[in-house]
């Protein structure tokens, strides 16, 4: 099997991860919220594929299940999917250019959740421009990408790492 072909492969599970998960944690609403779990696969598959691969996951997933209702498509599905999408560009590119230690798997995923929440503050700056109905500010930034998702900040960086660790000692890794 191809190194393409593999990458192709793992994509289409993260897609599918990130539409199972909230499903699966978001029985609980306040808890699925929380911990983000549509996040999980694709700052996986962006370390795991690439930059390209992580991008196109990130954006089709939200999107995707915004179809049965989870995220509404708008204003949050569309703000969550070029949110997710600069999540699955960023850990691809960083995990890539950075040296393969474990301190850099850090440093790759805690880089590409900031620039992630930016680019979602920046969609739902832009999506508040042109829609009477909806305010965003400072105040809605910092709560939304900060404050409401530390459970989720917290989540991420205990499980991502471990995860991408065992991949790697696994040698599946497609993004080295």
């Amino acid at each position: 099997m191809t190194s393409t072909t593999k990458k192709i492969t793992f994509a289409g599970m993260s897609l599918a991860l990130a539409f199972l998960l909230p499903y699966l944690i978001g029985q609980i609403p306040d808890i699925g919220r929380a911990l983000s779990p549509m996040h999980i696969p694709v700052l996986i598959c962006g370390f795991i594929c690439g930059g390209p691969y992580g991008l196109i996951v990130g954006f089709i997933a939200p999107l995707l299940s915004s179809i049965d209702g989870m995220p509404p498509i708008f204003p949050t599905g569309t703000a969550m999917a070029f949110e997710l999408a600069a999540y699955g560009l960023a850990s691809g590119l960083l995990y890539k250019l950075l040296p393969k230690k474990t301190p850099y798997i850090y440093v790759s995923l805690v880089l590409s959740m900031l620039v992630g929440r930016v680019v979602w503050g920046i969609a739902m700056f832009v999506i508040a421009l042109f829609a009477a109905d909806i305010q965003f500010g400072l105040p809605a930034f910092l709560a939304g990408a900060f404050i409401n998702a530390v459970p989720g900040i917290i989540l991420h960086i205990v499980l991502i790492p471990v995860i991408i660790m065992a991949l790697k000692k696994a040698r599946l890794m497609f993004n080295e």
